[in-house]
């Protein structure tokens, strides 16, 4: 091969190289990088099939158009679920005119204690809009199972008491109610705002 020929390989060499730095280049760039962890595509967590505080039986697709911060705990909890419960207000509250879009939901581990009243009173602490879902033990394990929520019951010092360990995180759906972020307990509002802001714009 003469070095005419040869400087041809290289050129075109050197432009699919470049064409195609510059293809994945746009791809990257026009993926969201959120704050929390990326699930897009995750095959778990597709549900909600539980009962809110006024008997009706709520799904995902209730809420369809808003991002939806899904979070399992229980009332008597005495730090974590409180925490993140006033940071989803925080949230909403920074969202100004789009607050309407974001809807927390608060699942209860705890059917034992965590009635529809107790849980009703307990989400009016923080936001009247906050939904919580309840059901049977054995409906709460099922959905705690797909969404990989752990959660175990620890005796208390007096007899008869107990607390509740669990995982702590919120899931995002986005507004076409797909998984799309997980946030790891105490990111803070300010991350998990920048998350639903661009949910919110880019779902």
């Amino acid at each position: 091969m003469d070095k005419r020929a040869a400087l041809r390989v290289l050129s075109a060499a050197t432009l699919a190289c470049t064409a195609a730095f510059a293809l994945t280049a746009c791809k990257d760039e026009s993926k969201p990088k959120f704050q929390g962890v990326d699930v897009t595509g995750a095959d778990y967590a597709k549900d909600l099939p539980l009962t809110d505080v006024n008997g009706q039986k709520r799904s995902l697709k209730d809420f369809s158009g808003k991002v939806v911060a899904v979070f399992f705990g229980y009332t008597q909890c005495p730090d974590v679920c409180p925490t993140t419960l006033q940071e989803l207000l925080e949230v909403k509250q920074a969202l100004g005119a789009d607050g309407g879009k974001l809807q927390p939901i608060f699942v209860s581990l705890d059917p034992e204690r965590d009635t529809p009243e107790v849980l009703k009173a307990y989400l009016a602490n923080f936001d009247e809009s906050f939904v919580g879902l309840h059901g049977t033990p054995d409906e709460i394990a099922a959905v705690a199972k797909d969404f990989k929520i752990f959660y175990k019951k620890v005796p208390g010092k007096i007899e008869g008491t107990y607390t509740l360990d669990h995982s702590a995180g919120t899931y995002l759906y986005d507004p076409q109610g797909r998984l799309r972020v997980y946030e790891r307990y105490g990111a803070g509002p300010q991350l998990l705002t920048q998350d639903v802001k661009m949910l919110l714009g880019n779902s």
